[in-house]
């Protein structure tokens, strides 16, 4: 990640509708699979705002994140346990008691994903969850993925295979943000005919659409926990030893 797109994070996290709605997604997700008490480690920490929030549910918190700059941002949140570290090496502890780990929007980043998520699976309890999120369909690889460094975007199937090669189990597997697939088709239709090396940057919304945006990822929500989601510009998964 760029320093100046983990600067736009720091700043949007808060109230921005798809950093907020992916922080619900996923809180919803810990309290339904693996509810507080317990160890809940993220990897890719970015700004720090999810660990924030996962340690106040009730978590004790570690965090992993290959940039210099997002632990000394954490650190200065007030994160006791943020380190420096490659997901792609083995994990810094040999303990497998982690309740919980997340992975949101990280793998994409990586050149060997199946590697992350062993050494996740390896840092799990024997009940523990995995929580992955990863961008979703490869026709929409563009401008965006290129500029953030992402080695590829997910199908579900594609999510599924590396997990099983982990050595994990699938216990939900859905799309979400469906809602603004028909909008991100478009965009990047336009982007192939006018191809920009401008920085990856979240668009700019009014406060009032920023609050349709969370209603609709609220009511996707509601239809993700009772029969899944089949379309959407993410995929997110709750993985198991």
């Amino acid at each position: 990640m760029q320093v100046a797109h983990l600067q736009e994070l720091a700043h949007l996290e808060d109230g921005y509708w798809w950093h907020v709605a992916k922080r619900e997604l996923v809180t919803e997700l810990l309290l339904r699979h693996a509810p507080p008490p317990g160890r809940l480690i993220e990897g890719g920490v970015g700004a720090c705002r999810n660990l924030l929030a996962f340690q106040e549910l009730g978590y004790d918190v570690t965090g992993y994140d290959i940039m210099p700059e997002a632990v000394e941002l954490g650190r200065q949140r007030g994160l006791d346990d943020v380190r420096q570290h490659d997901l792609g090496c083995p994990w810094p502890s040999d303990r497998r008691d982690a309740r919980a780990i997340i992975l949101l929007d990280v793998v994409e980043h990586v050149p060997d994903p199946v590697r992350v998520l062993g050494n996740a699976r390896d840092a799990l309890a024997d009940d523990g969850v995995l929580i992955v999120t990863v961008p979703a369909y490869q026709f929409l690889y563009g401008d965006w993925d290129r500029a953030l460094g992402h080695f590829r975007r997910y199908t579900a199937a594609m999510l599924r295979r590396h997990a099983v090669e982990a050595g994990l189990q699938v216990r939900q597997l859905t799309h979400w943000n469906s809602f603004t697939l028909p909008a991100a088709i478009a965009v990047r239709g336009l982007q192939r005919m006018r191809p920009s090396r401008r920085a990856a940057e979240f668009p700019r919304v009014s406060e009032g659409t920023n609050r349709l945006l969370q209603r609709c990822a609220a009511a996707e929500r509601w239809m993700l926990h009772r029969c899944g989601v089949p379309c959407g510009l993410s995929v997110v998964g709750v993985l198991t030893r």
